[in-house]
């Protein structure tokens, strides 16, 4: 598999990452390793969790499976903290929380460092610089390669990246932003994506399958065993379930017949080969819906048929999203 630094960083990652989302919870060790042992045959290196995923679990699984079955030195491990199981408090980046959050990771997954570590929110009740201290510390000891953030808009990327620039040498760069992004959610092309650019900050799109409706399996009605019929993920897939989302849908399904390759392979080449993106991270079922993902590798869409999913799926720029040198 192709490899790609990881914004302006000497990091190079697989442009394809292993999401470990349902690891722990859905995902048993038998169907982890299964997974892993996939992806790293195919040539990945990411492997992205976080440690609320699966309570903890997902880390944990990863731990157990490395050296074992994939060594340690060939995986690039990602993961993150901030999110926190308070009705009243969703994010912690406190240095405090931030770095304890560290340490429990690095135990459940049995190593020293990880080689990405990202905020999993922004926080608007801590400030920032204190946030991106713990960043800093993290690097500095050691126990982290790499620093991210997650889920952070436009402004509050370009604020923590800027605010890391700021001071070369006593601050640590931040290397990605994971944001959702794919032909169904085109969001992060309003602001945070011209930042990214902008700023070397590598993009890491999570749901690059459109949370699963991309793949066409709910052209004809909800699968029993989808996550679109699971009372847990089910609001989580209705909103991509519209006829704006159809319309894109079927303009996937037609390339994938013309290209004589499946709409999971088309929607994944599309993501991957966006300006500023470095690796979307692919979460599967299972190896088999895995292998599928991974073989788009060989798959690089020609022109008309971009151009074709950028005007179906195309959002809507107004006021003051617009790009105004442009006009």
């Amino acid at each position: 598999m192709e490899q790609r630094h990881l914004g302006r960083t000497g990091l190079r990652v697989s442009r394809i990452g292993l999401g470990t989302l349902t690891w722990g919870r859905d995902t048993d060790e038998h169907d982890a390793a299964e997974q892993l042992k996939v992806f790293w045959e195919a040539g990945g290196t990411l492997v992205d969790t976080a440690d609320v995923y699966g309570g903890g679990e997902a880390e944990y699984l990863l731990g157990r499976l490395v050296d074992g079955l994939v060594p340690r030195r060939d995986l690039v491990i990602a993961t993150k903290a901030g999110s926190v199981a308070d009705p009243y408090r969703r994010v912690d980046a406190s240095r405090g929380h931030l770095l304890a959050a560290l340490d429990a990771s690095l135990s459940r997954l049995g190593t020293d460092y990880v080689d990405l570590w990202q905020l999993h929110a922004f926080d608007p009740e801590t400030p920032l610089e204190e946030t991106l201290q713990a960043l800093d510390l993290a690097v500095s000891s050691g126990r982290a390669r790499y620093a991210g953030v997650s889920g952070f808009c436009g402004w509050q990327l370009a604020k923590a990246a800027t605010w890391q620039l700021a001071a070369p040498g006593a601050r640590t760069r931040l290397a990605a932003t994971q944001m959702e992004y794919s032909l169904l959610q085109r969001g992060v092309e309003r602001e945070v994506l011209p930042a990214a650019l902008d700023l070397g900050v590598g993009l890491l799109p999570s749901s690059p399958l459109g949370r699963g409706v991309l793949t066409g399996k709910y052209r004809t009605g909800t699968p029993s065993d989808s996550r679109g019929a699971s009372e847990l993920l089910a609001p989580f897939v209705e909103p991509y379930l519209d006829d704006a989302a159809s319309r894109v849908v079927d303009a996937v399904s037609t390339a994938a017949d013309g290209l004589a390759t499946t709409p999971v392979q088309v929607a994944l080449a599309w993501v991957r080969d966006r300006p500023g993106v470095a690796a979307p991270i692919v979460g599967a079922r299972n190896a088999q819906q895995l292998t599928e993902a991974l073989s788009v590798e060989t798959l690089s869409l020609p022109d008309e048929i971009c151009q074709a999913l950028d005007d179906v799926s195309a959002p809507v720029h107004r006021y003051p999203d617009q790009d105004w040198s442009t006009l």
